[in-house]
């Protein structure tokens, strides 16, 4: 935004003939960009002083006036609202600009951990938690009950841990294993790595290493470089290639024959998981099939790399109501196949649809790698305007889901829809992650219900005097808004910042079992 639009846009708040649209842009970019904060305060206290100026002339001379601030004391209002927004940024900059001289930058996102979960292989944690490739490792005790976990630690370390193990990521360079196994890969950059036991702690010196912790004993094999063993006895052992020891607090240390098979092998893991994500990429091909003849289907998108340069995306649902691809370009999937999905990054990228006829309870449906939420809206999918009986469906910038279907024309202070927003399910540490999204809008029981990864996070009951029994959508754009409020040339940003290679409209409510079965079925 030019400086110049930045004046005519608040020169337009404050005199109250702003529009909806440029009310929006204006406050959104308040929020991102100091100098605009700070050009807005200036022109609040040049107005302040032509008022309080223009009310001693009128005084002075006996005039009527001030008409003016009363007939837009509403967009005062407006204004007071933006400075309650921007203040406590503002403040903060302008005392960081009178403490130290220079711009201090706004507060940064921040995630905690020291490692992510990289991949698995029939994995099982306790207490049924559902971790996700390229989560976070959160702080505490973690319990892999069975199979393989594979993590990455900031330091660069690689960890495969084989259930059943409970172990706890300490640091980006130390981890506590309490019972199990655990095989570690160490650069040189982190080496020093530690893993420590209830006995004692391994600490790296360069290596490849295997670790198995029981009640009071641990044994560890040395498969490439050096290592020492710190007892809580104080008692320091090294081991270079080939060599392996076991300590009990007992008996000491005892030289035994080394394993590396009893262990994960970060190559045999590889191969292992390939396997597994062919297994899984073939039975979601096979669901897709169903999918695409099941006769609730309205239209349904599975992104196909065959036809990598043509802007038509087919509606497997035998509809024929393609779609057109716009700017979008075309990525890896989640399955790693490359041009099987759209990117929406770039401004002005969309898929343009036309889902004819009119219909009531609806299922939407999509696999959506998200980036970033850096707009206030992110479009899943926006019937063009926001007509009477359309659906909106949309991430907000704090990660939680948006659906509503416009009731009536908004009078004063009621709204024109029931809004459906769930709990956050996204924050920027999950950034690149590929999720199964889904909503049911019901107009039998008269709920709408969002779904993230096949469960069901929030359900809202909507209520009597917005409950609209026919929906209808027209023409429509997926990751993008085609016609958001605006004048001119200027629009609102509403493209997802991220990617989807699968989206499907339903006719009818799908049950929470279809969708978790999707979601097993359909998962990397």
């Amino acid at each position: 935004m030019s400086d110049q639009e930045q004046f005519q846009l608040i020169d337009e708040l404050l005199d109250g003939t702003i529009s909806e649209a440029d009310f929006l842009r204006l406050e959104a970019e308040m929020r991102v960009n100091k100098e605009t904060r700070q050009l807005y305060y200036d022109r609040i206290k040049l107005h302040s002083a032509l008022k309080d100026e223009s009310e001693r002339l009128a005084t002075s001379d006996d005039v009527p006036t001030i008409s003016f601030w009363r007939k837009h004391s509403e967009w005062f209002g407006i204004a007071a609202v933006i400075i309650l927004l921007v203040g406590v940024a503002y403040t903060s900059w302008q005392f960081g600009q009178q403490e130290a001289g220079t711009e201090i930058a706004e507060a940064e996102p921040v995630a905690r951990g020291f490692a992510i979960l990289a991949d698995y292989s029939d994995a099982h944690w306790a207490g049924q938690q559902n971790w996700q490739r390229g989560d976070l490792v959160p702080e505490g005790t973690m319990e892999l009950e069975s199979g393989i976990a594979q993590l990455e630690f900031f330091s660069g370390v690689m960890v495969l841990v084989e259930g059943e193990t409970s172990f706890e990521v300490v640091s980006p360079k130390e981890m506590r294993v309490s019972k199990g196994r655990v095989r570690a890969l160490v650069p040189d950059a982190a080496r020093g790595f530690k893993v420590s036991t209830v006995s004692g702690e391994v600490v790296d010196l360069g290596t490849e290493f295997a670790l198995e912790v029981k009640d009071d004993q641990a044994e560890m094999h040395v498969l490439q470089g050096e290592i020492e063993w710190h007892a809580r006895s104080s008692e320091i052992h090294a081991l270079t290639d080939g060599q392996s020891m076991r300590w009990s607090d007992a008996g000491g240390s005892n030289q035994v024959e080394i394993s590396p098979s009893r262990y994960p092998d970060m190559e045999d893991f590889e191969q292992h998981f390939q396997h597994q994500k062919q297994v899984r990429e073939e039975a979601w091909r096979e669901q897709s099939e169903r999918l695409a003849d099941d006769t609730r289907s309205i239209a349904f998108y599975p992104v196909d790399e065959s036809n990598a340069q043509s802007r038509r995306l087919t509606d497997e649902a035998h509809s024929e109501l393609d779609g057109t691809i716009v700017r979008a370009r075309r990525v890896a999937d989640r399955w790693g196949q490359s041009g099987s999905a759209l990117n929406f990054s770039p401004a002005g990228s969309r898929v343009r649809v036309f889902i004819p006829e009119e219909h009531q309870s609806l299922t939407f449906y999509c696999w959506a790698r998200i980036d970033s939420l850096d707009r206030w809206y992110n479009s899943l999918f926006l019937t063009d305007g926001h007509e009477l009986n359309e659906p909106h469906w949309q991430i907000m910038n704090d990660g939680r889901l948006f659906f509503s279907v416009k009731r009536r024309e908004r009078v004063g202070d009621l709204s024109d829809k029931h809004i459906a927003l769930s709990p956050s399910f996204w924050d920027p540490s999950k950034s690149g992650q590929w999720f199964q999204i889904a909503t049911v809008y019901d107009v039998e029981n008269w709920t709408t219900t969002h779904y993230v990864n096949g469960v069901a996070i929030s359900q809202d009951q909507i209520e009597k005097e917005y409950q609209v029994d026919t929906v209808k959508i027209g023409a429509a754009s997926i990751g993008n808004w085609n016609e958001p409020t605006r004048e001119g040339s200027s629009f609102a940003l509403r493209n997802l910042n991220g990617a989807i290679d699968e989206f499907a409209i339903f006719a009818g409510v799908m049950s929470p079992s279809e969708i978790a079965e999707l979601y097993e079925n359909g998962r990397p």
